[in-house]
């Protein structure tokens, strides 16, 4: 992750990050579809990149232990925590406990590929800008 905020490109490089992990997620409910007892996750997009923008910003006070081991897991906000994903309610029950329901995950990870592609061309297009402020010419 980045140690400070972009001024550049602000916060679509979070964003990029999260939609990324996102689609890993959706992917792995998707592959586990048949999967008995398997809950349907996903993450919470505003939750999760509120979070990572405000430690970005220094808005946030991390948090201390003497050691590994007081703490349980990673609490560091942002696409790798946990506290990010949260469990899919499920549309309709299932005989074999199965949370996934695979018409909503793939509209889902349409939706996400949409958002990624979008936040994709929106560096691209800094980086653009950028490359004809400094050589003066589209080429």
């Amino acid at each position: 992750m980045i140690d400070k905020p972009d001024p550049l490109f602000g916060m679509h490089t979070q964003a990029l990050a999260l939609w990324q992990k996102r689609a890993e997620v959706l992917s792995s409910n998707l592959a586990n579809a048949d999967t008995p007892d398997f809950l349907a996750r996903d993450v919470d997009f505003r939750k999760a990149l509120s979070a990572a923008t405000d430690a970005m910003d220094g808005s946030q006070l991390p948090m201390a232990a003497t050691s590994s081991g007081h703490i349980g897991g990673n609490n560091a906000p942002g696409p790798g925590g946990s506290d990010a994903l949260a469990y899919r309610i499920p549309t309709q029950p299932s005989m074999d406990g199965n949370t996934v329901d695979t018409q909503v995950e793939q509209a889902a990870f349409a939706g996400n590929a949409v958002h990624y592609q979008a936040s994709l061309s929106f560096i691209t297009g800094q980086i653009h800008a950028m490359r004809i402020a400094i050589t003066g010419s589209s080429s």
